[in-house]
C-alpha cells in the first residue's frame, strides 16, 4: 500500500518512539508500506529532522531517512487544481496523487480540503492504524467465513 507521511509524522516518531507515527514509520521500514515521495519533501524531511531544536541524534536521522526512502516510491508530480490554505503542504498531496497513495498521515489534517483530495484518505497516524486493523479484522473474517463481514466500520 503507498502512503504519504508529512513531516510532522517522522518528528514525532523521532520524539515519541513507541507512539503511532514511529508505529506507521516501522511499517514502512519493515516493508509493508510503500512511502511516496520526490525531492521537495525529502529536502524537507532532512531541514526540518536537523534542525537543531529538536536535538536528534544525527546519524538516526541519516539512518532513518535511509530506512523510508531507499525502498520508497519516486513520484513527478503536477500542481493541484487549486491552492491548499497552507501552500507548503500541497507538495504532499501531490505526491500522494501523482503516487497512487491511498493515505496522506498528517497531524494536520484541516489543511487538506477533502474536495481536493481526490480520494486519498487524510489521517492522523492513529486513524491510519484504526483503519488498518479494522482491515485486518474484514481479510480474516471473509477467510474464516468465505464472506464480507458482517459489520461496516468504514464510519
Amino acid at each position: 500500500m503507498r502512503i504519504v507521511l508529512d513531516t510532522n509524522v517522522l518528528v514525532s516518531s523521532l520524539i515519541s518512539p513507541f507512539g503511532p507515527p514511529a508505529q506507521v514509520v516501522r511499517m514502512v521500514t519493515a516493508g509493508v508500506l510503500t512511502l511516496c515521495l520526490d525531492a521537495r519533501v525529502l529536502t524537507e524531511y532532512e531541514e526540518v529532522l536537523g534542525r537543531e531544536k529538536f536535538h536528534f541524534d544525527r546519524d538516526a536521522v541519516a539512518a532513518l531517512l535511509d530506512y523510508v526512502v531507499f525502498p520508497g516510491h519516486t513520484v513527478a508530480s503536477s500542481p493541484l487544481p487549486a491552492p491548499l490554505p497552507d501552500p507548503k503542504d500541497e507538495a504532499f498531496l501531490e505526491i500522494a496523487l501523482a503516487g497512487g497513495a491511498e493515505y496522506l498521515m498528517t497531524g494536520n489534517g484541516s489543511h487538506f480540503p477533502e474536495r481536493l483530495c481526490a480520494g486519498v484518505r487524510v489521517v492522523s497516524p492513529a486513524g491510519f492504524l484504526a483503519a488498518w486493523r479494522q482491515r485486518g479484522a474484514e481479510a480474516s473474517w471473509a477467510e474464516e467465513n468465505g464472506s464480507e463481514p458482517p459489520w461496516d466500520l468504514s464510519s
